[in-house]
């Protein structure tokens, strides 16, 4: 009789889920913030409600079966990084990106799909408690964390607490009022920081994707979004703003000098004087570890009864 030896113990992940304007991706996410798979697909434009969800499902049921057959790992839960607005824990989402999707209820069908505990935050939020456990915040207690893509978002930390609001879309910095007057937002105001900065705002400024810019765009993006920065900066109290997503990294040195160039002149007051802006630590996996993160934030919360 043949000793195959002892079982290699199972590693627990959250499934993690990253709900963009142009993408949905999904990723295992360790306990100890290890992105150790991932996958994605781009979210069809026109597409009705219905097909978005069965985009997510590929992807979602492609990681269930990797985590069982690949990775030997036992998934605890399920994290959601959701562009909004959402409800609280995403109840329902609707981002201003994915028009077809307004009120859907993710959070139970993500529920029937996987047969795990859900648990979800708005994206931008997920990337700060990402970059405060593993990234550029680490030991700040206070700082905003932005993505700057397709959309943009917000989540802001405050004495150690991410900040939820009464429906859970505290942060959302994206619809600061940056241009008054300035283009129309899909939130149906005027110069919101997401009508002039975004990058679906960028392609309809130039005419070109935002990963074709020019260096005057990358500018104006940068000090677009340090203004935004500064009114958070200078109404809580803070002196990091960290910034990923997409445009933002993708824009680079060119964005954030100009970003922090704006930052230093409209934060002047003796607190938020200094305040500086860097880019995510994590890079193109903050989404995802964000997600997670808002999985393993779930699970404490589960088991102190909270």
């Amino acid at each position: 009789m043949s000793d195959s030896g002892p079982q290699k113990p199972r590693t627990d992940v959250v499934l993690a889920i990253d709900i963009g304007g142009t993408k949905f991706a999904a990723g295992l996410v360790t306990a100890r913030g290890e992105l150790i798979d991932r996958t994605r697909v781009e979210v069809e434009k026109n597409a009705l409600p219905e097909a978005h969800f069965d985009s997510l499902t590929g992807i979602v049921r492609q990681l269930m079966t990797r985590a069982r057959e690949q990775h030997h790992a036992r998934i605890r839960a399920v994290g959601v990084g959701s562009a909004g607005p959402i409800a609280r824990n995403v109840e329902s989402v609707s981002p201003v990106n994915i028009p077809a999707w307004r009120e859907f209820p993710l959070r139970a069908r993500l529920d029937d799909l996987t047969g795990h505990a859900v648990y979800g935050d708005l994206d931008a939020k997920a990337l700060a408690l990402a970059e405060g456990w593993l990234g550029a915040a680490q030991g700040h207690p206070n700082f905003c964390a932005m993505t700057v893509s397709t959309g943009v978002g917000g989540g802001i930390v405050l004495d150690g607490e991410l900040l939820d609001g009464m429906t859970g879309n505290a942060g959302h910095i994206g619809h600061v009022i940056v241009e008054p007057n300035g283009r129309r937002c899909g939130c149906g105001a005027q110069g919101c920081l997401e009508a002039e900065a975004s990058g679906l705002a960028i392609e309809a400024i130039t005419g070109r994707p935002p990963t074709e810019p020019t260096y005057e765009i990358m500018q104006r993006t940068g000090t677009l979004v340090g203004r935004a920065a500064a009114s958070v900066c200078n109404s809580l109290d803070l002196s990091l703003v960290v910034v990923g997503g997409s445009v933002a990294l993708g824009f680079a040195a060119t964005f954030f000098h100009a970003a922090q160039v704006s930052l230093d002149e409209h934060c002047k007051l003796t607190y938020s004087r200094g305040a500086r802006i860097t880019p995510s630590r994590l890079a193109d996996s903050g989404p995802l570890i964000g997600a997670g993160a808002v999985g393993w934030r779930g699970l404490r919360r589960a088991r102190r009864g909270l």
